[in-house]
């Protein structure tokens, strides 16, 4: 009886994991897909400060909401810088991928069907007046500092309470100074629902490979630092 107890006690803490990310991720591409598609919408007037802003609120809510049920990741490169620092055990790894995935889905199909379908449902495009090698390596090094100042919230224990400012704010931030050059997903998530709901799949390889790679390396060289006790 203890032991049946015991594994639906670990049932119901996983399944609120899973719908934490589900509605965390779908709060994050909702807002961050969305303010491309509305900027669009409005013929540039809210430009690249809005497309930074919103998923900087988003982001932050979402940590604020989240944070203390399922680590508020949001975004599968983060699970697996997570995972390098065993800060997420092996067993839950598929968990919070299906439930970004989904949410990311869900967020997408919000924007298309509320929002609008312009910019391929605010699909990330890189910028490829730039050489492809600094598209990628921007896109790298937005991921790690994302990573990074995850960490460092982590660290901390929450920063004292700026947490989701502190997270939500480093999504801003890349996305105001790199978006124009490398797109800023930092996501494979945010990246992979839009661009398959709306067909624009040219661009998605450097969205699912880049941002593993910036959270893996920064996981990697901070993973005595911040592995927890």
């Amino acid at each position: 009886m203890s032991q049946v107890l015991r594994l639906t006690s670990k049932l119901t803490i996983t399944q609120k994991k899973f719908l934490a990310e589900v509605i965390g991720t779908f709060i994050v591409v909702a807002t961050a897909a969305g303010s491309v598609v509305l900027v669009v919408k409005l013929g540039g007037t809210l430009g690249i400060p809005f497309i930074a802003f919103a998923p900087f609120v988003g982001v932050a809510i979402s940590v604020y909401l989240f944070g203390k049920i399922s680590m508020a990741h949001f975004n599968p490169a983060v699970t697996m810088g997570y995972l390098i620092t065993k800060h997420l055990p092996k067993n839950l790894l598929a968990c919070y991928l299906c439930a970004e995935i989904v949410g990311a889905f869900l967020g997408s199909a919000f924007v298309k069907y509320v929002i609008g379908s312009e910019a391929n449902l605010g699909a990330n495009a890189p910028n490829y007046y730039y050489p492809l090698p600094l598209i990628f390596g921007v896109e790298v090094l937005a991921s790690g500092l994302l990573m990074a100042v995850i960490y460092a919230v982590v660290h901390t224990k929450g920063l004292r309470g700026f947490s989701g400012i502190a997270i939500g704010g480093i999504v801003g931030l890349d996305i105001y100074f790199f978006a124009l050059i490398s797109g800023a997903s930092m996501n494979p998530a945010r990246s992979l629902a839009p661009a398959i709901l709306s067909g624009s799949l040219g661009d998605l390889w450097l969205y699912l490979s880049a941002p593993f790679i910036g959270t893996s390396l920064v996981a990697l060289l901070l993973r005595r630092k911040f592995r927890p006790r």
